[in-house]
């Protein structure tokens, strides 16, 4: 079974504050291992739940070379990042108002080397099309500072709280 780890938590442990919005807004360091014969090429997503919105999209990637299996704290991204939910094409962090939430990291383990034409609104379907297996890694992040002017975090318009 793969397993997704991370030096910087542990699963369903709190996301330290430099890797939500509220700091440094760094992606966290990420390491998967024990992944399934027949795997040719991984994407990465990371998403929260919401019960009235569905799945906020903070962060997909796709076309991660079969050797990586790690990417580094804020570090170079090994395949394409497609848009998310705050309208960028990088890694955003935790950053919803009102009471701890769940933040859900998930590695896929595909098979084909590549895939063409993700975009937001078919990366999942997609995705799933080609999964041989995945696995994910939890945080939870409890925002208890004012957000940060519309300017500090990216994002579609200054009333993106996901």
């Amino acid at each position: 079974m793969m397993i997704l780890e991370s030096n910087d938590f542990k699963n369903n442990e709190i996301l330290d504050k430099k890797f939500t919005c509220d700091g440094e807004d760094f992606s966290p360091h990420l390491k998967w291992y024990d992944v399934p014969e027949g795997t040719k090429s991984y994407a990465l997503t990371f998403t929260r739940p919401d019960p009235e919105l569905g799945e906020i999209s903070h962060w997909y990637i796709y076309n991660i070379p079969l050797d990586v299996k790690e990417i580094q704290q804020d570090g170079i991204i090994p395949g394409i990042e497609v848009e998310n939910d705050f309208c960028t094409l990088h890694y955003e962090g935790p950053n919803a108002a009102d009471g701890i939430k769940k933040y859900i990291f998930r590695i896929y383990a595909l098979d084909v080397e590549k895939l063409e034409g993700l975009k937001k609104q078919n990366f999942k379907k997609i995705i799933r099309q080609h999964t041989i297996e995945y696995t994910e890694l939890v945080g939870m992040y409890e925002r208890k500072s004012t957000p940060k002017p519309s300017n500090s975090c990216s994002g579609c318009s200054p009333s993106n709280q996901f």
